[in-house]
């Protein structure tokens, strides 16, 4: 196609996959809030780092106030709170028969479809480790699990055209008529990494703890509950085993899982969250409330217990306000 993929939102997803496709010579034109970012995407390039690959890629961007025209294929790469206004903005420019990918952790598919319709919504699960490091520079940690699928389970010539153009960022990129099974999936690991955020050591270190692990099968047990209860079979991903989270699923097999995330994240140059650095680094409000929280609602609606994400919830903004610091105590607060 001729027509630009337009990615909005260039930070560590966004900014991944626009190098790849522009490099793999996909047309690609970005949209951040960055002016800074832009100017350097689209002068000097891109540059993605770290262990898997490292090169500079120029890229076509512009600020939301630049953007005209309306484009079929829309990639959208924002933090999960931000969701539904990224969605109002780009909706002038969604052509009458395209679509919004959400390259997101949540389940923000959800929102896109309310503004834009769910016949005009396309899901994705993405699991690779990526940081926005600076105007002009993502660090790409890690590979990881990349699943393309429609939100009514159907799979559609634009679905396989989009699982297509995505093989040039990940060979192994799958096509899925069950898009909402990974994206549980990803609920149940995103909210231990809520969990490692709480104190200041990376991924590894919190899911080799023994001291950690009933917390972390606590919380994978709860949101397992909640997608069980609205009938959602969730599937596994780079170590992360949702069966093993069931109810009734031997303890042995949970902390099984545990220390497989332990040993996935241990090969990643991703060290700790993107929570913590929104946390330590960027100093800004986390994905808490459109993930755990939107959990802690359904759960809520299906008559569902889940007080330790209640309580996680809690921690998370306690940080964020200031009222407590990201340490080991704050983490045993969590303790069920």
């Amino acid at each position: 196609m001729t027509e630009p993929l337009l990615i909005w939102g260039a930070g560590a997803i966004g900014g991944t996959l626009g190098a790849y496709l522009a490099r793999a010579g996909q047309p690609v034109l970005m949209v951040d809030t960055v002016a800074e970012h832009v100017a350097a995407c689209r002068t000097e390039g891109l540059a993605i780092t770290g262990p898997v690959e490292a090169f500079r890629q120029v890229v076509d961007a512009v600020t939301p106030d630049e953007l005209t025209g309306t484009f079929s294929r829309i990639v959208l790469a924002v933090k999960a709170q931000h969701t539904a206004a990224a969605a109002e903005a780009l909706a002038p420019h969604l052509a009458a028969d395209g679509f919004v990918l959400s390259a997101q952790n949540g389940l923000n598919e959800l929102t896109i479809a309310e503004i834009v319709g769910p016949e005009r919504t396309m899901g994705a699960f993405v699991n690779f480790g990526a940081d926005w490091h600076g105007p002009g520079e993502v660090l790409f940690g890690n590979r990881g699990a990349v699943v393309i699928g429609e939100i009514d389970g159907t799979v559609r010539p634009r679905t396989e055209a989009m699982h297509a153009a995505l093989l040039a960022f990940e060979p192994d990129a799958v096509l899925t008529d069950d898009i909402w099974s990974y994206l549980w999936g990803k609920l149940g690991y995103g909210a231990m990494l809520f969990a490692t955020a709480l104190t200041p050591q990376s991924m590894t270190e919190n899911f080799a703890d023994p001291a950690r692990t009933e917390t972390f099968v606590a919380i994978g047990r709860e949101v397992m509950a909640v997608a069980r209860a609205r009938g959602v079979v969730p599937r596994g991903f780079n170590g992360f085993d949702p069966d093993a989270f069931m109810p009734g699923a031997p303890d042995e097999a949970a902390r099984a899982s545990i220390a497989e995330l332990a040993a996935f994240n241990a090969r990643t140059a991703k060290t700790h969250s993107g929570i913590y650095r929104d946390l330590a680094v960027r100093k800004r409000r986390t994905e808490v409330d459109p993930q755990v929280g939107s959990v802690v609602r359904l759960a809520a609606e299906a008559g569902v217990p889940t007080p330790l994400l209640a309580r996680l919830v809690e921690l998370i903004h306690d940080i964020e306000d200031g009222r407590r610091e990201m340490s080991a105590a704050t983490f045993a607060a969590l303790k069920p």
